[in-house]
């Protein structure tokens, strides 16, 4: 048992609001225990300067941290004129992480912009980012489909990411602030939801570890993330994502 009672593969209580925002075309709120994310996607009908002529979209994304939402003020970086490395780091995972099941010719040369914003962190706020991205980015594409921009939805697979580590030599899924801060072991996982592998972030903090401990990783991170991928895709009936897997009608 953990200090919050959970077992060792036992991820956070999570939970998705849809519509959270409503003036973009998507958003969503995600919990992921007592972390809180807002995510939002937005429809720009052009592409950077480097894509014009692909015929090709693209898909980036935004991440900040509201000053409320760690236990000491959290300094906006706007007013300091420049973002953090760990800023751009999780900016680029999250845009990564979606480019990964999106089809980019088929999107045409539009962008879809997911900002992600933190108004509560206890650990695992770039996952919740991800897993949070992917369903703001499946609402404002079932929009754009509903209005004709395309007949097919341009995704490939649903994607969501998890942390999992070694706290007190046991490895364990899903870590809030606590846990994180002491673990020996820190890994983030991002995962579709054929269960394929977009990244693998993690870092011994102290002696370094075994391939079976990676290995134990792997398995309760793929066990976090097949239960965040079927809460996706539970979100989205009218969306086939078998199909969309085996790449026939959406």
């Amino acid at each position: 048992m953990r200090a919050d009672g959970r077992a060792v593969d036992e991820p956070r209580v999570v939970s998705f609001q849809r519509g959270f925002i409503g003036q973009t075309s998507g958003s969503v709120l995600v919990a992921t225990g007592n972390t809180r994310v807002i995510c939002t996607a937005s429809v720009d009908e052009k592409v950077p300067r480097w894509m014009k002529g692909t015929g090709k979209g693209w898909v980036t994304g935004e991440y900040g941290m509201l000053p409320g939402s760690t236990n000491t003020r959290m300094a906006r970086e706007a007013a300091r004129g420049k973002q953090k490395g760990r800023t751009m780091e999780i900016q680029r995972l999250i845009g990564r992480a979606l480019r990964a099941v999106v089809d980019m010719e088929a999107l045409g040369e539009r962008t879809i912009w997911i900002d992600c914003d933190v108004i509560e962190a206890d650990g695992g706020t770039r996952t919740a980012s991800v897993t949070g991205g992917f369903v703001a980015l499946t609402e404002a594409l079932v929009g754009l489909r509903d209005k004709g921009a395309f007949e097919q939805l341009p995704l490939r697979d649903s994607v969501s990411a998890i942390s999992c580590g070694v706290v007190n030599g046991e490895p364990v899924l899903d870590l809030p602030y606590e846990e994180d801060s002491t673990a020996d072991v820190d890994m983030n996982f991002v995962i579709t939801g054929s269960g394929d592998f977009v990244e693998v972030q993690g870092t011994a903090e102290g002696e370094p570890f075994s391939r079976a401990t990676m290995d134990r990783l792997t398995d309760l991170a793929l066990i976090g993330c097949g239960q965040l991928a079927t809460m996706q895709q539970e979100l989205f009936p009218d969306v086939d994502f078998a199909a969309l897997r085996a790449g026939g009608t959406r």
